[in-house]
């Protein structure tokens, strides 16, 4: 067989080489069963969200999202699609600065106090997979605020590797085991993330020493998105949410983390656990930053995008107070992996933004409580508000709490009952454009090698040996064609930092320098003939 007229791609876990001939990868590529709903249809775009606008927020026309969404959030019973391996704890949120000017949330008022539930977990780990392992970090943070429940649900990295929702459940399968050997794939991963520029930024972070934190206690945690203030005057203003660990940053080397798993596959749960237990309760400072609507619509680049970040020289980080953390639950079942988040839980005084993939966790987390937990999750104790609730939901499994006996379950009523407050409605937003699915990469401004060059710029000698280090080892078994992709987003990230993986990857710095003439479909397409 004509070495040329094969394919050869590696199984990074199992060493099994498959060969295709290019008529049987012509088949493969070039479409030859065109993509459908679940009844046929034919669908029109898989990778962009509808949206109002270029920047606007997604719309629930986009039934093929919500479909898509719906039927991943049942995929695995019980047990979560993401963020499966999780550890908790109880603590509270104290307020020690005024921000009152952008926000009317009494939770973030000067000197407020407020009880919390947070949930730390890995992503792309099981239940049972060891807690040191190189991925980010989930945390959830449950506010039990006097105006309800708010969650806010982050990483702990500023940025994420995607930024439309269509492409969240693809990442998940990416990183997640593969179909066939039913192991995690490193050719996979590095396909996936390659072939979607945007996640450069998010590799250089997870592939650096920051991949594997050395203690949930030693890192830093992020709201990610950009979500909205709005003031006792209406007036909004967007923010980032960021909590600095008071412990100091503290990581792992591949080396350490190894020696680890083989000893204490449990072994972060375990560090917090035992840090609030003998009353060495951890802390994190609270800030937020803020940009104006002004500012948004004259940004270098689009801040709802959460693949890029606000430079803090720029938009400053702005203190809030101290969350501490000072109880460990009592039942690991009932309280770690039966507490539900969603981001759409907020109070008055915290909304939303454009950030496309905020738009689609809105639906996505609440609708996989509801099949995860049942309908009536917000009764389980962890879950419940402090408040009392007033809502039309009736009935439905598990409803233990009288189902609001015979008092009106529909609206309007003659009654009176559970009236609407308008007082507390958002102030409105206005949007640019047609409703249509808009590629980000089609907007000027789009640069998804910005942040990951200026991380690199500002690493230490030995963090960059670090960072080229785990990331050619984490390579090591994927083909070549996908180690030159990613050669070619270091180089244009940053010269330095692609000559440097290239020599460590075994590449030809000629090639990567030849690559990197070619737009990204130029580059995809280059990389696929290899």
């Amino acid at each position: 067989m004509d070495a040329g007229n094969v394919s050869v791609i590696i199984d990074a876990n199992i060493a099994e080489i498959f060969t295709y001939t290019k008529k049987e990868r012509s088949i493969i590529m070039n479409d030859y069963k065109k993509l459908t709903n679940e009844v046929g249809a034919p669908v029109a775009d898989n990778e962009n969200a509808i949206t109002a606008g270029p920047r606007g927020p997604v719309v629930m026309q986009d039934v093929w999202l919500m479909e898509k969404m719906a039927h991943f959030n049942r995929e695995v019973i019980p047990e979560r699609r993401m963020h499966a391996k999780g550890w908790g704890a109880y603590g509270k949120l104290t307020v020690t600065h005024d921000i009152s000017k952008y926000t009317k949330a009494k939770v973030l008022q000067p000197g407020a106090e407020t009880e919390l539930f947070i949930r730390f977990s890995t992503v792309a780990g099981e239940r049972g997979a060891a807690d040191c392992e190189r991925d980010i970090r989930g945390v959830a943070v449950k506010f039990y605020t006097e105006e309800g429940n708010w969650d806010l649900v982050g990483n702990n990295t500023p940025t994420f590797f995607i930024r439309d929702v269509h492409n969240f459940s693809d990442l998940n399968r990416a990183v997640k085991r593969d179909p066939r050997t039913g192991r995690r794939s490193a050719q996979n991963n590095w396909d996936f993330w390659t072939l979607l520029p945007e996640c450069f930024h998010q590799i250089t972070v997870v592939m650096s020493d920051r991949g594997i934190p050395a203690s949930f206690r030693n890192m830093h945690f992020f709201g990610e998105h950009t979500f909205s203030f709005y003031n006792a005057k209406n007036e909004r203003v967007w923010c980032k949410f960021h909590f600095k660990t008071q412990q100091g940053i503290k990581n792992l080397s591949n080396e350490e983390a190894a020696k680890i798993n083989g000893m204490d596959r449990e072994y972060h749960g375990k560090d917090l656990y035992e840090a609030i237990e003998r009353g060495d309760f951890p802390k994190w400072t609270m800030y937020v930053q803020i940009m104006t609507e002004e500012q948004a619509k004259n940004h270098y680049e689009n801040p709802f995008d959460i693949t890029k970040i606000w430079r803090h020289a720029e938009y400053p980080l702005i203190e809030v107070g101290v969350l501490e953390l000072n109880r460990n639950p009592e039942n690991y079942f009932a309280e770690v992996e039966q507490a539900a988040f969603t981001p759409a839980h907020v109070v008055p005084g915290i909304g939303f933004s454009p950030d496309r993939f905020l738009q689609g966790r809105l639906f996505s987390y609440g609708d996989a409580q509801r099949y995860r937990l049942g309908v009536n999750h917000n009764l389980i104790p962890v879950n419940r508000a402090k408040v009392e609730v007033n809502e039309y939901h009736r009935d439905g499994a598990m409803r233990v709490d009288g189902n609001y006996g015979g008092a009106p379950a529909y609206t309007p009523n003659s009654y009176g009952a559970w009236t609407a407050q308008p007082e507390v409605m958002e102030p409105p937003l206005d949007l640019e454009g047609a409703m249509y699915r808009y590629d980000p990469k089609d907007d000027p401004t789009d640069d998804c090698f910005r942040a990951g060059g200026n991380l690199w710029r500002v690493l230490t000698e030995d963090k960059k040996q670090i960072l080229i280090e785990n990331t050619a080892g984490d390579m090591a078994s994927v083909t070549e064609n996908i180690k030159y992709r990613h050669a070619v987003h270091c180089y244009l990230a940053d010269p330095e930092y692609g000559e440097r993986f290239t020599k460590a990857a075994g590449l030809n710095m000629d090639k990567v320098k030849e690559l990197s003439k070619l737009d990204h479909n130029g580059l995809v397409q280059a990389t696929l003939s290899m």
